[in-house]
């Protein structure tokens, strides 16, 4: 409706203007048009902004679409390109240089990180592609993302297998192949499953797989050893040129304390990278059983499915009570499994982390949410409250904290919903066994988070409905039990209450990570202290020693002793507290072994794959420049307009009442001039 302000408005200053020309005509003034149209804009102006207080402005931004390089920087990729890096390097440049021209262009190098600089050094240890697009996915999720360069190898030896990797990615992939397709003759160990604990006088099973390129008719066996001691062997015999085996080693828990063991098989002939023929593995024996705790915040069947998968363990000892009956010390217990607590009714936070226990915590209707996240210290995740909802469980096949059934993709898969009322949001490194999927989004269900104190979290009750319908598909509870068992076994590991220990995130590192150790010291009331000096020594194979200090961190101590050479070490901490003498040892191995060598050769397949997946296209890297053509050909990368509207008050604009003085004054001047004549 303003357009009639805006006709009303016209018409009346033309209307002064006209009948201020005909009156000084009558004066004689030198150019009566001129003071009419003087007249009329001041009539004008002021009519506006007594009729049209605000003025509506349109305007229109063009988005440029965004074309996203992800350049593979992980060592591989220096060794496929060898002496053509820099014709590379330069291939890209001019067709990043290219696009500029109609496309915003975004340059990221990853490897096991992201990073923004650096692109072309190909110095990153490891390669995970999924933590890439899921990044970029992320991050240009409300921009205009047109293509994605994917310039890399294919072989990945971090997260999840990027062709299964469920993403909302509108935007074309376009996949350059670095590196040769030809295979080589390999035979190598690509994973190996154990658990982390065993009970002393068990038997425990070790498997490996066992993969083989070109190597038909290779006859051998795979070894295990503990130390120069050989426990057993497998036959392994390839009987065509693409091998994929699991072998199972059968292994007798005799001793407790932490073993090592190595997994190996004999190179292949002709076989050049024998890098990857072997792999390492930490088994930690104990020998006491461990006191379970589970509390509930009312009686509720999936406490009984928890205790019935644990029973007949020696390892364990499970004690269940209600939370009107929670014990008032924890210093007995290694594990607490908590369903529904804390509560509002049961305020027990404050005991936890004065406990300092690992926990595994169910979530149900009755948990407390602000008490949940009161525990993020232990649980380093944060908790928000939601309607109820469904939460269909979903398998991540990255998963490798500990051994999981081999069927448990397809047991996964008849699951019924667990039902629950938060939204979970995992910490840093934590390991998400299964993921759900409420309203389309992937979120974490059962998650297992590593620290100075291990915690579990299922995010949703209704595990014996799980145990009910694996029997009625599977007759049987084996792969739900299995999990429920591992993750106390997880819980478990690396607690012990002796005074004085020291951990390792983990006892197998690279030679290119840099290692960490943490310890703590209790007093006689089970609180942690870190009162007096910690000594380390660190001793080679040869024999030769390095000593360090720990530094305090919080209520413990922490110490970075840098990067070292491939090799087996042993470690050796000593304190004095309170006139007593406590010492810890240990054993870990630093392989010299790089994860980009663990394969070789570039995976096509993979890409090719890729790119249909995403309606992109695949070039080798020697005709990037040709990816030019095919992006500016693609109907649907276009920009986008955005229109912005907005609304802008007259009276808040200085300039515009000067203009309105500036026409008065003018009209006065001149009439004021030519009159005085």
């Amino acid at each position: 409706m303003q357009w009639i302000y805006w006709v009303l408005a016209i018409v009346v200053s033309v209307g002064a203007g006209y009948w201020v020309y005909r009156a000084d005509k009558k004066r004689a003034v030198p150019y009566p048009w001129l003071t009419s149209l003087l007249r009329s804009l001041v009539v004008f102006f002021t009519l506006l902004l007594i009729l049209v207080p605000t003025i509506i402005i349109t305007k229109n931004v063009v988005e440029k679409p965004v074309v996203l390089l992800l350049q593979d920087n992980s060592r591989s990729i220096g060794n496929a390109l060898g002496n053509d890096s820099a014709a590379y390097r330069k291939n890209i440049e001019d067709l990043t240089h290219r696009l500029s021209d109609k496309y915003k262009v975004v340059q990221w190098g990853f490897g096991s990180t992201i990073q923004n600089d650096s692109l072309f050094q190909y110095r990153q240890p490891a390669t995970d592609i999924s933590a890439a697009l899921s990044r970029a996915q992320e991050y240009f999720g409300l921009q205009n993302l047109g293509a994605v360069i994917l310039a890399t190898d294919g072989r990945f030896n971090e997260g999840m297998n990027p062709l299964y990797q469920q993403l909302s990615l509108h935007s074309a992939l376009y996949a350059v192949a670095i590196g040769d397709s030809v295979q080589q003759k390999d035979i190598r160990i690509a994973k190996v499953y154990a658990n982390k604990v065993a009970t002393i006088n068990s038997t425990f099973e070790i498997r490996a797989d066992v993969v083989a390129d070109l190597c038909k008719g290779y006859n051998n066996s795979a070894v295990i050893k503990e130390g120069e001691n050989m426990l057993s062997s497998v036959p392994v015999s390839v009987n065509n040129d693409k091998y994929d085996r699991s072998v199972s080693f059968t292994v007798k828990a005799d001793k407790a304390g932490l073993h090592h063991y190595t997994i190996s098989v004999p190179e292949a002939e002709g076989e050049k990278n024998v890098a990857n023929n072997r792999r390492d593995i930490f088994v930690e024996v104990v020998e006491e059983k461990k006191n379970i705790l589970i509390v509930s915040a009312a009686p509720h069947p999936d406490v009984n499915a928890i205790k019935d998968a644990l029973s007949g363990l020696e390892a364990y000892k499970v004690t269940v009570c209600t939370a009107d009956n929670f014990p008032a010390s924890l210093t007995g217990y290694n594990v607490i499994i908590l369903h529904g607590l804390p509560s509002v009714r049961y305020k027990i936070t404050a005991q936890l982390l004065a406990a300092h226990k690992p926990l595994w915590l169910i979530f149900t209707s009755q948990a407390d949410v602000k008490s949940l996240n009161s525990l993020s210290e232990l649980t380093h995740s944060s908790i928000s409250a939601a309607s109820p909802h469904d939460e269909v469980a979903v398998f991540e096949p990255g998963f490798t904290t500990f051994t999981v059934p081999q069927n448990i993709q397809s047991v996964a898969d008849k699951m019924p919903p667990l039902s629950g009322n938060v939204n979970l949001s995992a910490g840093p490194g934590a390991s998400i066994l299964f993921s759900q999927k409420p309203g389309g989004q992937q979120a974490p269900l059962w998650v297992l988070q590593q620290g100075s104190v291990p915690t579990a979290i299922l995010a949703g009750e209704g595990l014996w409905r799980w145990r009910l319908y694996e029997y009625k598909n599977f007759t049987g509870h084996t792969v739900i039990d299995e999990c429920i068992r591992q993750t106390v076994a997880f819980l478990c590991a690396n607690n012990n209450e002796k005074p004085f220990g020291v951990s390792l995130q983990k006892y197998i590192w690279s030679d290119q990570e840099s290692i960490s150790l943490s310890a703590h010291l209790l007093n006689a009331n089970n609180e942690q202290v870190n009162t007096p000096d910690v000594q380390l020594t660190i001793i080679d194979s040869a024999g030769r020693k390095q000593n360090f200090s720990f530094e305090r961190s919080g209520t413990a101590y922490n110490v970075n002793v840098g990067v070292w050479a491939g090799g087996t070490y042993t470690y050796s901490a000593h304190t004095t507290y309170n006139e007593k003498q406590y010492s810890a040892n240990g054993t870990f191995v630093v392989e010299s072994i790089p994860l980009e060598l663990m394969e070789s050769g570039a995976d096509y397949p993979l890409l090719y794959g890729l790119a249909r997946k995403y309606n992109g296209g695949f070039v080798a890297a020697r005709n990037v420049a040709s990816l030019y053509d095919s992006i500016s050909h693609n109907d649907h990368i276009k920009p986008i307009i955005q229109s912005n509207t907005e609304t802008v008050p007259l009276i808040d604009r200085k300039w515009y009442f000067f203009i309105i003085l500036l026409l008065a004054l003018s009209e006065w001047l001149l009439r004021k001039y030519w009159l005085a004549q």
